[in-house]
């Protein structure tokens, strides 16, 4: 679990990090450099979720050997399945990290979403759903290994 205290914001709690793998976790199917050894590090205090539509079809893959448990979600029904997920869960124990205009319910859902805005961009409704807008996946998982940075950017 992960404990933060941020000035202006009511006590977080997160026991679960959802992330989202194309244009997030991934590019064109395949796992960024770096991701990888952050996920690792992360699992030793939240409980990790990797949903996707598998675009790719390399998902269960990409994931071998990582300590995520892979959410597949339908084509065509990936926003309110994630959004599932994160209520599922309980999304006031629940970060939601991801790019993708199908992140956007489970971003606002959840007691805190990041959105990335890499390589592939950022959709309209991710950013508008927000908490938190970062430059990569890895300034990402940085966040949740580094806390502090929450609390010095989210604080009010």
């Amino acid at each position: 679990m992960l404990e933060l205290e941020i000035p202006g914001w009511a006590p977080l709690r997160l026991e679960h990090l959802v992330l989202d793998l194309n244009g997030t976790l991934a590019l064109d199917g395949e796992l960024l450099p770096g991701v990888a050894e952050r996920v690792e590090a992360l699992s030793v205090d939240l409980e990790l979720h990797l949903a996707t539509a598998d675009t790719h079809g390399r998902a269960a893959a990409l994931v071998e050997g990582l300590p995520l448990q892979l959410a597949l979600v339908e084509r065509g029904q990936e926003a309110a399945q994630k959004l599932a997920l994160v209520e599922r869960l309980g999304a006031a124990s629940c970060a939601v990290v991801g790019n993708g205009g199908n992140d956007a319910a489970a971003l606002e859902a959840a007691a805190l979403g990041v959105a990335v805005c890499g390589e592939e961009g950022l959709a309209r409704p991710s950013l508008l759903a927000c908490d938190l807008l970062v430059p990569s996946v890895l300034s990402a998982l940085d966040l949740f290994r580094f806390p502090r940075r929450l609390v010095a950017t989210l604080r009010v």
